[in-house]
């Protein structure tokens, strides 16, 4: 069968909202675009967890403690759920991350802001984690099987993340003036962040439309992000917090996707660092391996 009757059937299969499997036929760009999206949200959960991670020891209770770092722990999970799906397009987790390493593979833009405050927390939960959900809850219905049964659990752990952060602004705003102003300042420092990852302007967008005609995205960039507007304005009037306004600064979104973010040298260096640093449990976990595997080839051959 020629390669255009292939790509008819699966096109045909994607019309009519069936799920693709790792074993059915796809076409090379299909499969590359999702190797490209998945990787990137694996890395975006993994390099994520940085942001936060070093506000663990400095939360204002034990509670925000035992709650900040469940959440941070639950990002990992994440972006081993992921890595686990993409892997299932050929490519192996060693090649994903290392290409994280090298700087070849991109990540979430918004993962190069830093944290100066208890309020940039919240702020986190708040709003990250809600664009998050926002962008998130379509790809449950994503044309691609495993990505689409990875993405129901991560959503109903992320819509927890999200009330988390609104509770600890809802804290702030009800608190002293100080507390008030620094819960409107990580709103200030967060709201154009935020609305950058949804990624570019449809018009600018070079992979939006072919993922939709695939169905791995069910919205446009520009209608996810209004969606996350009109959810999010009326929360931060609850709170008795200002939204910013004005324009988005593409300028700056494509500087810091470019590496210079105030936080991208930042970011990579420390995953590097946890990368070897845990080099010795990696080789360790695969000599026990190697070794359970002998000993079970040991008493197959006696057994025999």
């Amino acid at each position: 069968m020629d390669t255009a009757t292939l790509e008819a059937r699966f096109q045909a299969r994607i019309d009519a909202d069936e799920r693709i499997e790792p074993k059915d036929w796809m076409p090379d760009a299909y499969r590359k675009a999702l190797i490209r999206q998945m990787s990137q949200h694996a890395h975006s959960e993994i390099v994520g967890m940085l942001p936060e991670g070093n506000w663990i020891t400095r939360a204002p209770t034990l509670k925000r403690k035992a709650i900040l770092m469940a959440k941070v722990q639950d990002e990992g999970g994440h972006g081993a759920y992921l890595y686990s799906a993409t892997e299932t397009l050929g490519i192996t987790r060693e090649t994903l991350i290392e290409e994280l390493l090298s700087g070849a593979a991109k990540y979430s833009s918004i993962f190069n802001y830093p944290t100066p405050t208890w309020a940039d927390i919240g702020a986190i939960g708040w709003l990250v984690d809600g664009a998050a959900i926002m962008n998130q809850i379509p790809l449950c219905r994503c044309s691609y099987g495993p990505y689409a049964r990875a993405m129901v659990r991560i959503c109903k752990e992320e819509s927890f993340h999200q009330r988390q952060g609104f509770d600890i602004l809802l804290q702030l705003s009800r608190g002293t003036e100080a507390q008030r102003a620094m819960a409107q300042g990580a709103l200030d420092r967060w709201w154009w962040p935020s609305l950058m990852m949804f990624g570019p302007p449809d018009a600018d967008s070079k992979h939006s439309a072919q993922s939709m005609r695939w169905k791995v995205k069910r919205f446009s960039n520009d209608e996810l992000r209004q969606r996350f507007i009109e959810f999010t304005v009326p929360q931060a009037q609850f709170l008795g917090l200002a939204v910013p306004q004005g324009e988005i600064d593409w300028n700056e979104f494509h500087e810091v996707l470019k590496g210079h973010g105030p936080c991208n040298h930042e970011r990579l260096a420390a995953r590097r660092r946890a990368h070897e640093s845990g080099r010795w449990v990696r080789e360790a976990a695969l000599a026990y391996a190697g070794k359970q595997r002998d000993r079970e080839r040991d008493q197959h051959r006696e057994a025999v």
